[in-house]
Parts: C-alpha cells; sequence; structure tokens
C-alpha cells in the first residue's frame, strides 16, 4: 500500500486532486441534485422524513437540514432522509465494477454535514471531503464483494466512506479516522442485495442506512470510541496498493440514463435502437426476447405495482419504452403503471437466463434483445452494455438534460439552473458561495 487509507484522508488536499476527478465529482454533485429533486415529490421520501424526524432530532452540534426538504434534523438524520430520498428515484451515479452507487450516500451525509458546521466550508475543502469519500466507498466496495459471499448493498460499504470523510470533516486526526472507519464498517448495513431485487420495496440499495451510520461513526470517532480495524480497508491490500497514484472514482463512475436498475439498460437502449432503427410502433410488437445475465433475469418486473416494482424490473421499463419513447418524470407517475399498450407490451417481453452473458457480466452488465411483430418479422440487435458507462459515457449535454428533466418541474427553472451554475464549478466556490448552493439544494421545493 503506497500509504494507509486514513492517512491518505488526513493529509488529501486539493493540489492533489486531478483535473479528471474534479469533472467527475463536479459532474456527479449536478446529477445527484437532479435525482434528488424528483425524488423529494415521491411518498418514500416524505415517509424517511418523518421517520427521520421522530428519531433523529436536532443535537448539540447544530441542525442539518434534509435534502431538497429543508427539515431541520441533526446531521445523522438528514443525512438518513436525504439517503432515502435520493435512493427513491433509481436514476443516480453508478460504480459498475461494486454494483452499486457512492453519491446516492455521500452527498446526503456530507451536505447536512457541511450545513451542521459552525465553521462554512468553501468549495475546495467540501471537494477535499467529496474525493475522500468516493474513493474510500469505491474501493472498500471492490473489498467486499471480492472477499464476502453475500452481494450487499451500496449503504454496506458507503458507510464506511462516509465515515472517513466525515471524520476528517470534524477535524478528527489519522488515527481518529481510522476508528471511525472501523465503527462505520462494523455498524453498518450488511443488507443483501437481491433481496430487494426479488422483493422490490422502499429499502432499495442501503444507503438510508449507510448514510447515517457513517455520520453517527465519524461523531463516534471523534469522541474518543474506538473500532478499528475496518477490515475492507486493511485486510484486503489489492484494492489499496495504488491509493493516491490512481483513482477508482475516475475509472469506474458512470451516470444513468434511465431511473431504473442498471441492470435494465442495455435491453432498453436496444429497443429504442430497435424502434427507431425500423419506425416501428408500439401496436406492432407481439413479443420481445431478451438475453442477459442471470441476476438481470431475476429483476423481471412484467407488472409492477409500485414504483419499487418498476425500479427494478426489466420487462416493464421495456415496454415503456416501446410506448413511450422516453422514460422520464411522466413515466414514474402510477398512471404508467395503469397503462394498457405497456403492460401489453410487457407481458409480451421474455426474459432468457443467458450462460455465456452470466460468464462475461463481471464490470460489465451485458443483453441482446430481438422484437417479434405482428406481421412475423425478427429484428436483432447487437449485444449491448449499457450507455453511460466510461467507455459510452454520457456527454455533458446529456447530463445537464437530465438534470432539468427531472429538476425543473419541481424546482422550477430559475433554481435548477443556479444549481446546474454552482454545482459545475462548486470546488472554485468561496465561502458564502458555497452557503448558497447549500441553500438551493437543501430547501424545500
Amino acid at each position: 500500500m503506497t500509504q494507509p487509507f486514513h492517512t491518505f484522508a488526513a493529509d488529501l488536499s486539493y493540489a492533489d486532486l486531478p483535473d479528471r476527478l474534479l469533472m467527475i465529482l463536479r459532474r456527479s454533485f449536478l446529477d445527484t441534485m437532479g435525482v434528488a429533486a424528483v425524488a423529494s415529490t415521491t411518498d418514500m421520501a416524505q415517509i424517511a422524513v418523518r421517520g427521520a424526524r421522530a428519531t433523529f432530532g436536532v443535537g448539540s452540534v447544530g441542525a442539518a437540514r434534509v435534502l431538497m426538504d429543508g427539515t431541520k434534523l441533526s446531521a445523522a438524520g438528514a443525512a438518513m432522509a436525504g439517503g432515502f430520498t435520493v435512493d427513491a428515484v433509481d436514476a443516480h451515479d453508478t460504480t459498475t465494477p461494486c454494483k452499486g452507487h457512492v453519491g446516492s450516500a455521500v452527498f446526503p451525509a456530507l451536505l447536512a454535514m457541511a450545513d451542521a458546521m459552525s465553521n462554512p466550508l468553501n468549495g475546495k475543502e467540501f471537494a477535499e471531503n467529496l474525493a475522500v469519500a468516493y474513493e474510500i466507498s469505491a474501493r472498500a466496495g471492490l473489498a467486499q464483494h471480492a472477499t464476502c459471499a453475500d452481494y450487499h448493498t451500496s449503504g454496506a460499504w458507503t458507510a464506511v466512506g462516509v465515515a472517513t470523510a466525515c471524520a476528517r470533516m470534524l477535524g478528527c486526526d489519522a488515527q481518529q479516522i481510522r476508528h471511525a472507519a472501523g465503527i462505520g464498517e462494523y455498524h453498518g448495513p450488511r443488507s443483501q442485495m437481491m433481496r430487494c431485487i426479488d422483493y422490490p420495496t422502499m429499502v432499495r440499495d442501503g444507503v438510508g442506512w449507510g448514510a447515517p451510520s457513517g455520520v453517527v461513526a465519524a461523531y463516534l470517532a471523534s469522541e474518543g470510541l474506538t473500532g478499528a480495524p475496518a477490515l475492507t480497508c486493511e485486510q484486503a491490500p489489492a484494492f489499496w496498493n495504488d491509493l493516491g497514484n490512481a483513482w477508482r472514482t475516475v475509472e469506474d463512475t458512470s451516470y444513468k440514463a434511465y431511473p431504473c436498475c442498471r441492470w435494465a439498460h442495455p435491453s432498453i437502449d436496444s429497443v429504442a435502437y430497435l424502434m427507431a432503427e425500423h419506425r416501428l410502433t408500439h401496436d406492432q410488437i407481439a413479443g420481445v426476447e431478451i438475453a442477459t445475465f442471470h441476476n438481470a433475469t431475476r429483476l423481471a418486473g412484467h407488472s409492477p405495482a409500485t414504483p419499487d416494482e418498476f425500479a427494478y424490473g426489466i420487462a416493464f421499463p421495456v415496454a415503456t419504452m416501446i410506448v413511450r419513447g422516453q422514460i422520464g418524470v411522466p413515466e414514474l407517475s402510477q398512471q404508467t403503471l395503469n397503462d394498457p399498450d405497456i403492460q401489453r407490451v410487457s407481458s409480451a417481453v421474455r426474459l432468457i437466463d443467458d450462460p455465456h452473458f452470466t460468464k462475461i457480466s463481471v464490470g460489465k452488465r451485458w443483453a441482446q434483445v430481438t422484437i417479434h411483430t405482428q406481421d412475423g418479422q425478427s429484428f436483432q440487435d447487437i449485444p449491448r452494455t449499457p450507455k453511460g458507462d466510461s467507455d459510452q459515457p454520457l456527454s455533458d449535454g446529456e447530463i445537464s438534460e437530465k438534470f432539468h428533466l427531472f429538476s425543473d418541474p419541481v424546482l422550477g427553472d430559475k433554481r435548477a439552473s443556479e444549481i446546474e451554475k454552482l454545482s459545475s464549478e462548486f470546488d472554485s466556490l468561496d465561502a458564502a458561495a458555497f452557503t448558497r448552493l447549500l441553500d438551493l439544494c437543501l430547501s424545500a421545493p
């Protein structure tokens, strides 16, 4: 290991952050705020705020506002409610090798901490903490997936990154940061992701508990509670040897074009292409075959009754793209779930468990789609991986378009545009301008 993770976290400065990393952090800031805006309107977000208000009142270290809600709670409570909020719409950034998400835990937690602090942060300081949280989370996730039999939710390993960064924000030294990571890992949620794939509910990707676990761990470590070692950071050296010399955040972070599970995206991309290429309309569709990897076939989702079942499905999102030509804010409504045209096409989707795609879907998610029409024709696309991965990234224009698609109907054009401007340059903001960005992101619509 070039340096211990806790020394890396304690000593990192803005000058150490490469331009490519800063670009990713700016993109993720903007992208996550767009998802948070639309997600703040969901039942799941509002339930989480009520639950957090009941259990996480303002403590002695200052109040923090819930993301896109404004409710004042403790930093842990705001992180909890904010984590559930972002997770309520499955469109936030991803780390494909970890099969999970960093930003959905990190942003609610670090913004809450920044809001609670008596001394306002500037953009460079926030960027340092954000870089620590992303990098430690991504590497802890890789280590956990490589050493644990169960496929755990993102909350399990983002708790470690959040704890590390939040301890840094509290002024902890390297050894206290080490203890914070150990506490965060020990008490973080070891929730099994496939349970939510098989039975989609509001527990989602575990960040609603991973984010506050990390925040609480940081405060405990700052008060002297011990918790080292974090096994994912200290007993899996293969994932830490190049820490400080290479950035997993840069290599692994990708962005979603659609608000549903990443595993459905290559199939959605395929039907969008086939429908346009062959000028098909949904009434012409007789059937759709999707050959994909094993875990993706467990998404199924032919007849979702809730937004959670929509998010963790393939058949219905694919049918939605065929019928509507998009999966945007209108498609997140109950009306979409009851659309007879989408229901008909969804029932005609067949998922095929393909051993070859299962074998090669390591760090990638493969699918191949064939559309059959009412007149007996068949159109097969090439095998695809999701648009938005590092080898076929979304453009800046596509990220901006997605942000406004999600945020404008909730926040209005003026507020959304100011968030876009400030978040896209957040690391250059002085303390007053960064406080303004906090106000825009943490106030109610």
